[in-house]
């Protein structure tokens, strides 16, 4: 018997592997998942079918696809594809009808998207490249190489692979929003890489791309009880790079990295996940990722084995700057002493902005707790860090300015758990509260619990653990944001819940179980701490 008559039951928040309209996936057959709305009592979902194709026009016309699930008669709101093999560098459409306990399908016409990445491991085509220095040599390198894309462009895209941290550019601009790119892994056994949409900032004619290559946790020079510097992986930063460019005429052209690419050493003098970065803008080479720079002076790159055989893609949300935090206080000591209170307890950076004499040294003290006279107090936080010299001193940026004028510095390649910040200089400055602003750092996860009740306590309790908890999400959960950043797995197992019921951070802990067996060994053995470099199997 046909029911005819208004649905009421729409499909909503469409996602792809937990994702909304994920670009790079290697997942052969990827879930598809969607959520139900419908206003009334005792609503259900009894049935539900899935159109997938590469033709968004065609899909909503239910015409040449790749998948068409067929009405099955369920509940279930996640399904596996099982349509014809996907193919890489494509991007798929696809929509559900649901039907209610009514009978009537849903009329809503709403429509996802998805967009395979390399898929294997053979569809690589550049090479992993690096600089010639070793392992101990502190200044971050540069990377740049310029290209021409004469036709008319219909879209590109960029993958970018990399032991150890980057940021990418093209044209003197940033490419996307995220920090502190790939996640931390086991590096050895496998290594992840990061699609970006880069159509709207390639150009007719040539274009400059620049990598600027971080240390993060595969070349961890600064020394603590957990012994990362003798990690059996470490090694000098290294990436692979492919820029696919589709044009309108359907070529396509692959730009890659290789030893042809130029190499200098940047302004970032040392840089430590663990503990700060140090900055000499004397040093900065302005306009080193744009087209017409200069780069005669450069070396040339090497060729690396790349990490691991296993380069998967980073199908989870990102680290971001979430949120912007302004000062709340300044304390001025004197003239060479500031003390700033961001009013709460934070991951993350600070950024300042200040002018001084060239060769200034500013060191930006960052802690959870001042002493009794006002100054930062470090005690609770550094004691498992093990410096061997005064180099390295913790959660201590150090900026040398170069005196053309206001700088402003903000680390790329570390993060803190703080809320005061101590800044001293060698000489005189002066900095007043809108000098210096925080930023809350931690795995971008949406939203998807509240609590508003009549007790303001309880209020600020909830708002205080939600904080404690994505302070710890970075690409995994961690037990702090400070003295440790280990994943410790007791921590993580006590707190997931509360996560889970608070943010949609199954990517994060998706990525961490993909940990969990990198670092199982064959007896079943699991680390204390997961992403290791070997330490925790007592």
């Amino acid at each position: 018997m046909q029911v005819y008559g208004r649905a009421q039951t729409e499909p909503i928040a469409l996602q792809t592997e937990h994702l909304v309209a994920p670009l790079g996936i290697d997942v052969a057959s990827p879930r598809l998942s969607w959520m139900m709305k419908d206003v009334r009592q005792d609503a259900k979902q009894v049935a539900y079918r899935i159109y997938v194709g590469k033709d968004s026009s065609e899909v909503v016309k239910k015409k040449g696809l790749s998948w068409d699930s067929g009405r099955l008669m369920s509940a279930t709101s996640l399904v596996i594809y099982k349509g014809k093999a996907l193919e890489p560098y494509t991007k798929y459409f696809w929509l559900v009808e649901i039907w209610g306990k009514d009978g009537l399908a849903s009329s809503s016409t709403a429509i996802s998207s998805f967009e395979t990445g390399l898929m294997s491991m053979t569809n690589w085509k550049g090479s992993w490249i690096t600089d010639n220095k070793g392992i101990e040599v502190k200044p971050a390198p540069y990377f740049r190489t310029v290209f021409s894309a004469e036709k008319k462009i219909k879209s590109a895209r960029a993958y970018i692979a990399c032991g150890g941290l980057y940021e990418l550019y093209l044209n003197g601009k940033k490419v996307g929003n995220h920090r502190m790119d790939p996640m931390y892994t086991r590096f050895d056994r496998r290594t992840l890489y990061v699609t970006y949409d880069v159509t709207a900032q390639l150009q007719n004619g040539k274009n400059a791309i620049g990598v600027l290559l971080g240390n993060g946790w595969y070349n961890h020079q600064s020394t603590a009880v957990w012994d990362f510097h003798k990690a059996p992986w470490r090694n000098r930063p290294t990436f692979c790079l492919d820029l696919r460019i589709t044009y309108a005429d359907g070529s396509v052209e692959t730009v890659t990295s290789g030893r042809e690419w130029k190499t200098a050493l940047s302004p970032v003098t040392f840089n430590s996940i663990y503990t700060a970065e140090h900055y000499d803008a004397r040093q900065e080479q302005l306009g080193w990722n744009v087209v017409n720079f200069d780069d005669t002076k450069w070396g040339n790159c090497t060729f690396r084995s790349a990490p691991s055989d296993n380069i998967v893609s980073q199908s989870l949300h990102p680290i971001r700057n979430v949120e912007k935090i302004a000062a709340k206080s300044i304390n001025k000591v004197n003239d060479t002493t500031y003390i700033f209170d961001l009013g709460r307890n934070i991951s993350g950076v600070s950024q300042i902005s200040l002018s001084g004499e060239a060769g200034t040294v500013v060191k930006l003290k960052h802690t959870e707790r001042l002493y009794e006279n006002g100054r930062a107090d470090m005690s609770n936080i550094d004691q498992h860090y093990r410096p061997t010299d005064n180099t390295d001193p913790f959660q201590v940026d150090i900026l040398t300015l170069n005196g053309r004028g206001e700088e402003s510095f903000t680390p790329h390649f570390n993060y803190k758990g703080f809320q005061y910040v101590e800044v001293t200089s060698s000489k005189p400055i002066t900095l007043t509260k809108g000098s210096l602003i925080g930023y809350f750092m931690h795995s971008d996860v949406p939203p998807i619990g509240t609590i508003k009740s009549s007790n303001p306590t309880l209020d600020k309790i909830w708002y205080a653990t939600n904080n404690s908890y994505l302070s710890n999400f970075f690409g995994y959960p961690t037990d702090c944001p400070q003295r440790e950043k280990n994943g410790w797995t007791g921590d993580a197992h006590i707190a997931v819940e509360t996560g889970l019921m608070n943010f949609d951070g199954i990517t994060i802990y998706e990525k961490w179980l993909a940990d969990h067996r990198d670092e199982q060994q064959p007896n079943g053995v699991l680390p204390s701490i997961i992403p290791t470099d070997g330490w925790g199997y007592e």
